[in-house]
């Protein structure tokens, strides 16, 4: 009889101590449900963020091509420019330069001539 009152008392603090720890643990139950459903919240709002990032990158690259295209027009053409003005002073800066320095000549002996005449 003694044996079975402490039975009984011992299933009833086993009873409670079941009960005590069930609402931490429904709680904590609770917290994963959150956690759960934040986590699927983030990745829902997370992959259309990464979408648009992706094609942002492919769209800079695009632009970056395009870039990359006209600064090299652009060194071509500076080029061309560099070619085309060697050419010019080559074709017409040394003849031009001797016409000038001959007209140069010219004129200082006829001013030379023209000057000893009218001190006269």
């Amino acid at each position: 009889m003694l044996g079975d009152i402490v039975g009984i008392i011992a299933a009833v603090a086993f009873v409670a101590l079941v009960a005590v720890s069930a609402v931490p643990l429904i709680r904590l139950g609770k917290l994963f449900d959150r956690t759960s459903q934040s986590v699927e919240d983030i990745t829902e709002h997370t992959l259309p963020i990464l979408d648009q990032a992706s094609q942002t990158v492919s769209g800079a690259n695009v632009q970056l091509e395009k870039v990359d295209a006209i600064t090299t027009a652009a060194s071509e053409v500076s080029q061309n420019v560099s070619a085309l003005t060697g050419l010019y002073a080559a074709t017409f800066g040394k003849p031009l330069v001797k016409v000038a320095a001959f007209s140069y000549g010219v004129r200082s002996a006829l001013a030379s001539t023209m000057h000893k005449y009218t001190k006269r």
